[in-house]
């Protein structure tokens, strides 16, 4: 973490995103946290949503890591780019690996890029339906683009066209 700059953890598990910025700030002595929140599990109001943008804005950081899960993270920071006066990041269970809420997969997993396969057998309830649905969509994808077939572009919406 760069000194200097403020940072905002966005989601998580209750509590988890404070439990997050107490551990780094004793990992890295000089971290600025600007800010936690953890949003419930339902879809926000929009006067929730209101609360949530003006609680980031006045905390005023540079930078706001969005701890949610794939897509729903993806889709907020979407729908908050430019209501959010910051730089949005997006990163999955960062969160609960660093707060020490969940088991990451050993290196090698890592490495071999089996990760996913790690978390699936951790947590097959909640996972078994991404994987299976996104992971062959997503490679079918990447193979008709290679082979020319098909050309794929983030469009305003944020649907590939």
């Amino acid at each position: 973490m760069v000194k200097g700059y403020r940072h905002f953890f966005y989601g998580g598990g209750e509590g988890v995103a404070q439990r997050l910025a107490d551990r780094l700030c004793r990992q890295y002595p000089g971290l600025i946290v600007a800010g936690t929140c953890t949003p419930p599990f339902h879809s926000l109001s929009a006067a929730e949503d209101r609360a949530i943008v003006r609680e980031i804005n006045d905390a005023a950081p540079d930078i706001v890591w969005v701890g949610l899960s794939t897509p729903k993270q993806e889709r907020w920071m979407d729908a908050h780019v430019g209501r959010v006066r910051s730089v949005l990041i997006g990163v999955g269970a960062a969160f609960d690996f660093h707060a020490g809420t969940k088991k990451q997969a050993p290196r090698w997993m890592q490495r071999s890029g089996l990760e996913w396969l790690f978390r699936l057998g951790m947590e097959p309830r909640r996972l078994w339906r991404r994987y299976l649905r996104n992971n062959p969509e997503f490679i079918w994808r990447v193979l008709l683009q290679a082979a020319g077939v098909a050309r794929y572009e983030l469009c305003a919406d944020s649907e590939l066209h």
